[in-house]
C-alpha cells in the first residue's frame, strides 16, 4: 500500500463532531481577537459575539444564557463577556473565569454553568467546578449570583 493509498489520518482523531467545531470556533475566536483593535473596541465587540452566540441558541438554552448572562454582569461587572470554544464566557484579565455551556451545542441533556480554575471558588480540598441546569429558578438565580460575586473575586 503506498501512501496516496492509505486514508488520511486525522489529527482530530477520537474527537466528536461538536468537539472538533469547537476547537474550530476557539481558532476563529483568537484570530478575531488578534485583529480588534482598542481595548474598548474590543471589549464591544466581545460582548456582541457573547450576545449574538446566545441569540442563535435553542430556546431553553437561550433563555437561561440569556438569564446568566444578565446575572454575570450584574453580579461580577468585572468580568468581560467573550466567546470561548463557542461558548458564551466571562473573563478577568483575558482569562476565563466562567461559562455557559448549552446542552445543544454537546448534545448533552442539560445545559452547564462551569467554572475554570480562575475562579475563586476553592472550599477545602475538594469543590465543585460545574453545575447541570435544567431551568433557572430564583432560587438558582441567587445561588449563580452568589457563585459568580466569588469566582470573580
Amino acid at each position: 500500500m503506498t501512501n496516496t493509498d492509505r486514508p488520511a489520518k486525522s489529527t482530530f482523531e477520537g474527537f466528536t463532531d461538536e468537539e472538533r467545531a469547537a476547537m474550530k470556533d476557539h481558532a476563529k475566536e483568537l484570530k478575531a481577537s488578534a485583529r480588534r483593535g482598542s481595548r474598548a473596541d474590543k471589549a464591544a465587540e466581545e460582548e456582541a459575539a457573547v450576545v449574538a452566540k446566545i441569540a442563535e441558541m435553542q430556546d431553553s438554552d437561550r433563555v437561561m444564557a440569556e438569564r446568566i448572562h444578565a446575572i454575570v454582569k450584574a453580579s461580577a461587572p468585572g468580568l468581560a463577556p467573550k466567546l470561548w470554544y463557542g461558548m458564551p464566557a466571562y473573563a478577568r484579565d483575558g482569562k476565563v473565569v466562567c461559562f455557559f455551556q448549552s446542552a445543544e451545542k454537546f448534545k448533552a441533556r442539560f445545559a452547564t454553568l462551569g467554572f475554570s480554575d480562575q475562579a475563586h471558588l476553592d472550599e477545602g480540598t475538594m469543590w465543585p467546578t460545574s453545575y447541570a441546569l435544567t431551568q433557572l429558578t430564583a432560587a438558582n438565580e441567587e445561588m449563580i449570583a452568589t457563585l459568580v460575586k466569588n469566582a470573580a473575586h
